[in-house]
């Protein structure tokens, strides 16, 4: 009873990325199916694991992502699931939705991913029906490439004429001017990202794939995940050069700047980031560890696996 009258009264707050947060949605390992075909696959690296007989085990990846809720409830974060849908990769739950201030906007992902968004309705019938948006179709975002940081909300997204030929473009230029469009207060800043159907090394999947903020004014990032220089050099000028954490090709390839922050102090960072976590600690912050290496191998990790839905 609890649950559900807290439920009635879920009210969506997420003006930026590291305020301390209340609630999330954390996706699922459960029943995740069988290891896909190279044809069924989303990116890059998922298909480089398919072919050297590497990809992730079910069992291993039920325990990363469990680790995960078990640091969220240690900080007293409400913690919500999806349903389980049978033999259905429900992980990476940032892909379905995205909150910004008190609005959830659907993602309009891959067609073969609409069952993921059902298995939160649960959650989202107890969101004022106002604030819940469905872009047009034509939109093509997910919330891995969406990210709100005060008065700008940044956006990956890929603009090129063959934006058609990459499964690994997610969203498109028309999702960013229908951002532009509901948020007209905000300053509404798009990155072009660098683009690869089979080189993972490449290819900046989402926006937090190669670029993340975290405390208040620091940043993650890596500059080969940006096709255009001028916007790479617009963040580090933005959080200044020495708030940057330089992550190099293979750091972006292992999702260095994929970590999730609880607080502005506070985050989850996977515990084989040596060099990161030490940097992360020198600046004060405290770093949660835990194992995310199976994850890691869909081309997502902690921040992908995460739906905040409520930030102080």
């Amino acid at each position: 009873m609890k649950l559900f009258l807290y439920l009635k009264m879920l009210k969506l707050n997420i003006k930026n990325e590291t305020s301390r947060l209340k609630a999330v949605v954390l996706g699922i390992a459960n029943s995740n199916g069988p290891i896909p075909s190279l044809e069924e696959a989303y990116d890059p690296k998922s298909i480089q694991h398919i072919k050297m007989g590497t990809y992730p085990k079910e069992k291993d990846m039920v325990l990363e992502i469990e680790a995960v809720a078990a640091v969220l409830n240690k900080y007293d974060v409400q913690v919500y699931r999806p349903k389980v849908i049978e033999d259905y990769n429900q992980i990476f739950s940032r892909d379905i939705a995205f909150v910004i201030e008190d609005k959830l906007i659907k993602a309009n992902i891959l067609p073969d991913r609409e069952k993921e968004y059902e298995a939160i309705e649960h959650l989202t019938r107890h969101i004022n029906p106002k604030d819940i948006i469905v872009l047009p179709e034509e939109c093509h975002i997910e919330g891995g490439d969406v990210m709100p940081w005060n008065d700008y909300i940044f956006i990956g997204t890929y603009s090129g004429d063959d934006y058609s030929d990459f499964i690994t473009a997610r969203t498109n230029l028309k999702a960013v001017e229908e951002i532009r469009k509901l948020f007209p207060e905000k300053k509404v800043k798009s990155f072009d990202l660098r683009k690869s159907n089979t080189n993972p090394k490449e290819n900046a999947l989402h926006l937090d794939c190669c670029f993340q903020p975290i405390g208040t004014e620091k940043a993650i990032i890596h500059k080969n995940g940006f096709l255009i220089e001028e916007e790479y050099n617009w963040l580090v000028n933005y959080f200044g050069k020495e708030n940057i954490f330089e992550i190099d090709k293979d750091e972006m390839y292992h999702m260095n700047s994929n970590v999730f922050s609880i607080s502005e102090k506070v985050i989850i960072s996977e515990k084989n980031f040596t060099r990161l976590n030490t940097w992360l600690r020198e600046k004060g912050f405290t770093v949660e560890e835990v194992n995310y290496s199976e994850i890691a191998k869909q081309e997502g990790l902690l921040r992908c696996s995460t739906l905040p839905l409520i930030r102080d």
